[in-house]
């Protein structure tokens, strides 16, 4: 870069929100291609996309300074929109948020309900999620299930938000992967006023300013990045393999009637052992594209180590050498109770325990994994 460019790239903020420019690095705050720098005035690619293209962007943050722009919304007047994946519902909770974002209010919209199978009861769904929030001690105003994608329940998110904000600013939070972006295009399209201008949002303790979509009263929703949480294996894997664990479509259950010491493996991102127990049904909701493979205990030690990166994939070989190694998780499932244990970017195993069984589900180091009431 030549010392003229840097010094013209220094002086330049974008309009829209702020940020300072930069021409190096698509995938970061501020980027815009060089030849944009004369326009006037000049936009960041982000701005540009969601003024003209209704494209909201896939920014992220660390946990620390998420957590600073969820203090930062404490000390406004707004209403708060949390969006989670149904899909990973564990892994995408922001923990703590009541604490951080004061008295405002929050809807809790539910995203991906098109993932779940077609003969699904909604209402049985909407009930385990109220539950769920009220055991993580998150206290909100509304529970809204949608899928952004489908454009399925959506006028219920847009009615839930004329009920709640009464004339607010709307900050909407969530993890990556979440489905934030295309909610946010929703939004954009249906509740917004993009003939006025973007503005500056500041937030202090990082250098991000946030992008604020103003809306015809003169609030504006204001789009924060998504938070990185490492705990979901989504955040771990490439792109490609990406696309294979987060379906698309309704996923189809696969159920396996286990005798104990028998053991799934899913593709080679997780393994589940069942140790102990009486034969029983188990329950599989992953993605269609996610191969299972059924082996005795005393060989999956064995099949692993022949068989990862190929009939055990994905991920292919290369691919499982960047992800942290498998570590092992004990779950005993009771007597008379029927549990899901979740695994955080893959989905979740009903286990049907009226015998008890006693498992060991194996994932990279750091993916979390939960026992929790069944969600089907």
């Amino acid at each position: 870069m030549t010392d003229q460019k840097q010094m013209r790239e220094d002086a330049l903020h974008c309009t829209g929100c702020g940020v300072a420019l930069q021409t190096q690095d698509a995938e970061k705050l501020g980027y815009v291609p060089e030849q944009a720098l004369t326009r006037t005035p000049v936009i960041c690619q982000r701005c540009f996309r969601i003024k003209h293209y209704n494209e909201a962007s896939s920014i992220t943050l660390n946990q620390d300074d998420f957590l600073r722009l969820l203090t930062h919304v404490g000390s406004t007047q707004s209403l708060v929109i949390n969006i989670v994946d149904l899909f990973d519902f564990e892994g995408s909770m922001i923990s703590g948020l009541p604490r951080f974002v004061g008295n405002n209010p929050i809807v809790l919209v539910v995203n991906k309900i098109d993932l779940l199978p077609k003969a699904t009861n909604y209402n049985r769904i909407l009930n385990w999620v109220q539950r769920q929030a009220k055991e993580a001690g998150l206290k909100v105003a509304e529970v809204v299930l949608c899928s952004a994608k489908k454009n399925m329940g959506f006028e219920r998110v847009i009615e839930a938000l004329d009920k709640h904000r009464r004339g607010r600013d709307i900050y909407v939070v969530g993890a990556t992967n979440v489905g934030k972006s295309t909610l946010i295009n929703r939004l954009i399209r249906d509740y917004s006023d993009l003939d006025a201008e973007l503005t500056t949002s500041q937030y202090p303790g990082t250098t991000l300013d946030l992008v604020r979509i103003p809306l015809e009263d003169g609030a504006s929703i204001i789009d924060t990045p998504g938070i990185v949480y490492q705990h979901r294996l989504t955040e771990l894997v490439s792109k490609k393999d990406l696309a294979k664990l987060m379906p698309d479509k309704p996923v189809k259950p696969l159920v396996f009637q286990l005798n104990e010491r028998q053991t799934i493996f899913l593709g080679g991102f997780a393994r589940f052992d069942f140790v102990q127990g009486a034969r029983q049904s188990f329950t599989f909701y992953i993605s269609n594209a996610l191969q299972a493979h059924r082996t005795k205990l005393e060989r999956a030690d064995e099949l692993y180590e022949e068989h990862k990166g190929g009939l055990l994939s994905p991920p292919a070989r290369e691919e499982l050498d960047k992800l942290p190694k498998w570590v092992k998780h004990p779950v005993r499932i009771p007597k008379g109770s029927n549990l899901d244990v979740s695994i955080s970017g893959i989905g979740w195993v009903k286990v049907n325990g009226e015998a008890g069984a006693d498992l060991v589900i194996h994932v990279p180091k750091g993916v979390k994994v939960a026992v929790r009431e069944p969600l089907i």
